[in-house]
């Protein structure tokens, strides 16, 4: 990503929160036949140190595409993003161009391929997360022996990341009338509303929500 130091996201905190609301991520690895990119969802290892850890899958035979275990790779996790016009800024000194708002980490590592077995455990976790808000949760338990036959289709890994690079890009450079009027813009604007930027944007300059 561009250098901009005033934008910098470093708090491993804040790139945890990041991951655990906005879980579909893109994988993409420098392959001996060039660049390679898919699309899958992840679930944030809970650790109590400044450990960052994912747990994913791939089908197959994306695990050789991308030439898994054998390299680094680059998560990507991009969470709210959205056009911000300098016509909400309402003032010479804020400018008059328009920007992009948004919040992004990079994460890397060179992933690790599981078992079998913690494959499937991984896929049952995958599906238990996002099913435990439905009024009637589903889950893998309803028929393991043919879950079992499909998981031989995929492929988990971890990926414990070793460095990150990330940014909250949320007009800290603004002053805080103009910050104020664009959140107004994007949480009830006519034009570009965006409700869970100015969600972000309300967290970055500790904006009460109510």
């Amino acid at each position: 990503m561009r250098h901009t130091p005033h934008f910098l996201l470093t708090d491993v905190a804040e790139v945890k929160r990041l991951i655990r609301e906005n879980p579909w991520a893109t994988i993409v690895s420098s392959t001996a036949n060039g660049l390679v990119a898919s699309h899958y969802p992840v679930i944030l290892e809970e650790t109590d140190d400044g450990t960052i850890s994912l747990v994913s899958h791939v089908g197959r035979p994306d695990e050789q595409l991308h030439e898994l275990g054998q390299h680094e790779v680059l998560v990507i996790i991009q969470g709210p993003h959205g056009y911000i016009s300098p016509g909400w800024y309402r003032d010479e000194k804020s400018g008059f161009v328009p920007t992009w708002n948004h919040v992004t980490a990079h994460l890397y590592g060179v992933p690790q391929l599981l078992s079998e077995a913690e494959n499937f455990a991984v896929l049952d976790s995958l599906v238990d997360h996002f099913e435990e808000r439905m009024p009637e949760p589903v889950s893998l338990d309803i028929d393991e022996e043919a879950a079992r036959r499909i998981a031989l289709g995929t492929v988990g890994l971890r990926l414990v990341v070793t460095r990150f690079d990330a940014r909250a890009k949320l007009s800290q450079n603004k002053p805080a009338e103009v910050v104020d009027r664009i959140i107004d813009e994007l949480q009830s604007g006519e034009n570009y509303a965006n409700p869970g930027l100015a969600r972000e944007m309300r967290r970055a300059h500790d904006r009460d929500p109510h």
